[in-house]
């Protein structure tokens, strides 16, 4: 079984297009934190938004302080021999997938690691992605709610350079939905509804 670790944001979607490979199943973890997260907010468009990429897809809720026991648990019940993730270039973030991987007796597969940030975010716009901003920190609260495209990429760098951010928000520095992609069989139907502010953070909620 074939597992990705999705979120429905443009990292994860745009590592499952360069794997070429497909999947079997995505698997859409609910963590708790201190702020929540815009893809907790969004979950129901978060689920859409996999359906339409044709991926089915499982949702569970893991408890603070046994993430990591309890995703194993499930890798485990759903007979993951390969996960697949998004990660670009954050060590703990690659240690803590090849230490979960061991676990389960599952290959790990990273399509995304190594790669240059600028590069990733180009290529995924060259390749038809279509990414809403859902949640990001004050520095980029005018494109909350804005698509990044052909037509703004390079503005888009540009701003998250001035405020030394990593243009892919590797660091949270802003979080996206996928509205419409490659692997989509039509796109997402959303409306934006409220802006929920968590002091120096901004989520946009949809429906």
């Amino acid at each position: 079984m074939r597992i990705a670790f999705l979120s429905g944001g443009k990292d994860c979607y745009y590592a499952l297009y360069r794997l070429g490979l497909g999947v079997d199943l995505g698997l859409v973890l609910v963590y708790e934190f201190p702020r929540p997260s815009p893809h907790t907010l969004n979950l129901g468009k978060t689920v859409e938004t996999i359906l339409l990429a044709k991926i089915p897809v499982v949702v569970a809720k893991l408890s603070k302080g046994r993430e990591f026991e309890e995703t194993a648990k499930i890798l485990k019940m759903l007979s993951a021999d390969t996960i697949v993730a998004g990660d670009v270039y954050i060590e703990d973030h690659l240690n803590y997938m090849e230490r979960l991987a061991k676990e389960v007796g599952a290959s790990l597969i990273e399509p995304l690691w190594g790669l240059d940030s600028v590069e990733v975010l180009y290529k995924e716009v060259e390749v038809g992605i279509k990414p809403l901003i859902i949640g990001c920190r004050e520095g980029l609260s005018r494109w909350l709610g804005k698509y990044i495209d052909r037509d703004n990429v390079d503005d888009f760098i540009y701003e998250t350079r001035k405020h030394c951010y990593d243009p892919l928000g590797e660091h949270g520095e802003y979080h996206t939905i996928v509205v419409d992609g490659p692997l989509h069989v039509s796109p997402l139907k959303f409306r934006s509804v409220d802006v929920e502010d968590y002091g120096d953070y901004k989520i946009l909620r949809l429906l």
